[in-house]
């Protein structure tokens, strides 16, 4: 056995009085060439145990359980020295993080951080490390890797900065190989790309693999043995078959029916709970939404060859032009949902951007209410900004830390004369908080104080406060775990129902797109390639770059 994880009992300091249990005594074990899925949502503790393992958990604030044991080929990992830690790890142990850009230092190239691990780890002199970088960077399938080599993190691709993380994990062949979340914030096709890449690396060079996700449907594509994690424990293990084909645990099977399916498109998506509490059963025997649009539709948003272009400087003095977006055109009907798809690149959210225009339109028109929004002078559009909103894919970064939440919904508020004084503001506030699922307390805290689906639920509130019309939904539930992922796809479905709401819907991951929009509009390269209903397009895509993105989304088994 190569590793073996034994009452491992995390706590950690929140004051100098209190702790909070954050892994309760979880046991399991790796062997060796075999890939292990260690499975749950945000908070299950399976990052903390992966943490530990590598020896990166601050040293301040953690309280490991003297009785827990973390065995690597038969030595014990908790009690080694930090030299003898730093020896192991990256060389025997290596890890691939969730967030490349956060991980790669941005003001060196990726070849000499790679160097970097090759001299520090294995005694290469600057030359030798710079021959294995370049094979590192082929093997692992980065472009024209000799260029590549002298690039910054920033030049490249969140496929690509993925790849050279993982150049990096396996430049020193390591035994075992720590993947955490290393495809939650990427593009359908560069996911099985890595999944792929991961996969066939394992078997090249026979490392053991603990692949740490909250996809079940990922986990069926890679994974030899599953490990479902809650709240710090161990819910099930077993062989990754038998667990997908007959789950025994609750949890198990609450985690595999969350995630909005293919072959069904029920009223309401089910979260933890209610699986959990018995209150809802298979997809395909819940009631059924009907989507689609008809040639009677009212047209709210008439979008008509929409252009835009970014200029990039070359060389000291020379500019070159980027189009992003190139002639694209589609109408959005009152009360519907037209889903945006494509890879990183293609230009759907540069698009929502425009609308709003936080970008300026090279041409194009976008006719609301009869009037262009894009010709509009800055005092013209004014007013239509209270009716065209945005979520943002990112609520940690689109909400002021500084802000308490009511000041974050009292802001446009105000700006926008909504409410005739702060006391009525302030009740509409706590209406709305009520509205998205949060208690009024919420009100005096800040953003740290919740959890990612919660600053979602808070930013949709802002939005809300202006009672929009139309609402751009920017991969706005991207990065959420599957039950609060369903959470707030039913909040969308709610107010669409209650108020009429009209969603341009950009997304990734194709199987919310179906679930949510009637509409389905597909991008490459800044032109849209194909466009129909959601139920037809997914039944029946013409285009091959189409079926390309359907072909890539992961199945359980």
């Amino acid at each position: 056995m190569l590793l073996q994880v034994r009452n491992l009992r995390i706590r950690f300091r929140t004051d100098k009085k209190n702790t909070v249990e954050a892994v309760k005594g979880i046991s399991f074990d790796i062997p060796q060439h075999r890939t292990v899925a260690l499975v749950g949502e945000s908070g299950s503790g399976k990052s903390v145990s992966s943490l530990a393992v590598m020896g990166l958990l601050p040293p301040q604030t953690t309280l490991i359980d003297a009785q827990s044991s973390v065995l690597f080929e038969g030595r014990e990992v908790l009690h080694q020295s930090a030299a003898a830690r730093q020896a192991m790890c990256g060389k025997d142990i290596a890890m691939i993080f969730q967030e490349p850009m956060s991980s790669l230092n941005p003001v060196f190239t990726v070849g000499a951080q790679i160097g970097e691990v090759l001299r520090l780890h294995m005694g290469m002199d600057r030359r030798s490390a710079r021959a294995r970088t370049l094979e590192l960077l082929e093997e692992v399938g980065i472009p024209d890797p000799s260029s590549k080599i002298d690039a910054y993190p920033s030049q490249m691709s969140g496929g690509q900065q993925q790849r050279v993380m993982i150049a990096m994990a396996i430049a020193c062949k390591p035994k075992l190989l720590i993947a955490d979340e290393p495809t939650t914030a990427l593009d359908v096709t560069i996911q099985k790309q890595i999944m792929e890449l991961i996969a066939g690396l394992q078997k090249k060079h026979r490392m053991s693999v603990l692949f740490i996700t909250h996809d079940l449907g990922l986990v069926a594509e890679i994974a030899d043995e599953v490990i479902v994690m809650r709240h710090g424990e161990v819910r099930e293990s077993g062989d990754a078959r038998a667990v997908f084909a007959e789950p025994k645990d609750l949890y198990t099977r609450a985690l595999l029916h969350c995630r909005p399916s293919l072959d069904a498109r029920p009223e309401r998506l089910p979260v933890i709970n209610d699986y959990m509490e018995g209150r809802f059963g298979a997809a395909e025997q819940q009631p059924q939404r009907v989507r689609g649009s008809a040639p009677g539709d009212e047209i709210v948003l008439d979008v008509q060859g929409l252009k835009k272009s970014f200029w990039l400087r070359e060389g000291l003095f020379g500019k070159r032009e980027f189009q992003a977006v190139k002639g694209v055109s589609f109408k959005l009907a009152r009360g519907k949902t037209l889903g945006v798809v494509g890879e990183s690149g293609s230009g759907k959210s540069t698009v929502g951007l425009t609308l709003l225009r936080l970008h300026q339109a090279s041409a194009g028109s976008a006719l609301f209410e009869g009037r262009d929004l894009l010709a509009m002078s800055a005092r013209e559009f004014q007013p239509y900004k209270r009716r065209i909103q945005i979520i943002f894919q990112n609520p940690y970064a689109s909400l002021n830390p500084r802000f308490t939440v009511g000041q974050i919904l009292l802001e446009p508020m105000r700006l926008h004369a909504i409410g005739a004084s702060d006391a009525e503001r302030t009740q509409m506030a706590l209406a709305l908080l009520e509205r998205v699922g949060l208690p009024q307390q919420a009100y005096q805290r800040y953003p740290h104080e919740f959890s990612g689906g919660q600053r979602q639920r808070i930013a949709i509130a802002r939005c809300l406060t202006m009672k929009p019309e139309i609402l751009v939904c920017d991969e706005s539930v991207s990065a959420l775990d599957v039950s609060v992922q369903a959470q707030v796809l039913n909040l969308l479905q709610d107010l669409q129902d209650e108020f009429g709401l009209s969603y341009i819907f950009i997304s990734h991951d194709l199987s919310v797109v179906k679930y949510i929009s009637d509409q389905v509009m597909v991008m490459h390269k800044g032109e849209v390639v194909e466009m129909a209903d959601s139920d037809e397009l997914y039944r029946n895509p013409r285009h091959p770059y189409t079926r390309s993105l359907l072909a890539a989304i992961p199945r359980a088994a």
